[in-house]
């Protein structure tokens, strides 16, 4: 999952990426409003959720969700800061926000409450909508745990594989699960699971593929994971019948 966190106090933003990159998600973080107004209006990045202080140098947190709502954008918004009387919670949640978390806080409900806007989201796929359940993603056949980092492979005459994956194939293998039966290309995929200002090599997303195909005891193309040659990259994947998360 990609997340766009714009916070201007330096040691909170470390931390909180820190701990969001620890799970799995992908995180740009912008230390103000201005620098985060202009990257969204580009509109090329495909974020699952956004957390914006309300404070910020620049465009602050209220005005970035006032203009994504604006613009009719369904992104899940948690804002973040210090105003902790009713009547500034209540400006914060008609600004656009979709949930307000006072300074300071722990971590633990920062994710928590992350998790809990994941559920409310829909994520609805080309031919498929992928299911989301506490602490996990299943379309089909597959199934991540978010809590392990393993991904569930059920076959179509009952058996079950456990995977573990790295953070990036698990990002990876995530990004194709939220997509499935679609063409995805390489600089989507760059785009969406390296952060801003990362620079891979050329081949990164072709190793990728690989270790992802042979974690999953899949050499060949002929696995989930299909090369469109010139093209991209394309899970193909079918629910199995009867098939049912565990």
């Amino acid at each position: 999952m990609r997340l766009i966190l714009v916070e201007d106090e330096a040691d909170l933003g470390a931390a909180i990426k820190q701990v969001l990159s620890h799970e799995a998600y992908i995180v740009d973080w912008f230390l103000d409003g201005n620098q985060a107004w202009q990257y969204l209006e580009t509109g090329w990045t495909e974020y699952t959720l956004a957390i914006f202080d309300w404070m910020l140098p620049g465009v602050s947190g209220i005005e970035l969700c006032k203009w994504l709502r604006d613009r009719q954008l369904t992104l899940p918004i948690l804002m973040l800061t210090a105003k902790d009387r009713m009547e500034e919670k209540i400006i914060g949640l008609d600004s656009g926000a979709d949930d307000y978390l006072v300074k300071p806080f722990d971590m633990a409900e920062l994710l928590a409450r992350l998790r809990a806007l994941q559920r409310r989201a829909s994520y609805v796929g080309a031919t498929l909508t992928p299911q989301v359940q506490p602490r996990r993603l299943q379309v089909g056949c597959l199934t991540l745990n978010y809590s392990t980092h393993q991904v569930i492979r059920e076959y179509a005459h009952g058996e079950k594989q456990v995977f573990s994956l790295t953070t990036k194939e698990f990002q990876l293998l995530e990004y194709f699960i939220r997509h499935p039966n679609q063409i995805i290309s390489r600089d989507q995929i760059i785009n969406q699971l390296w952060e801003i200002g990362a620079e891979p090599v050329s081949n990164v997303v072709a190793a990728q593929i690989r270790l992802l195909r042979r974690k999953l005891g899949e050499e060949d193309s002929e696995s989930l994971i299909e090369t469109i040659y010139g093209v991209g990259y394309r899970l193909n994947i079918k629910p199995l019948e009867g098939f049912t998360p565990p």
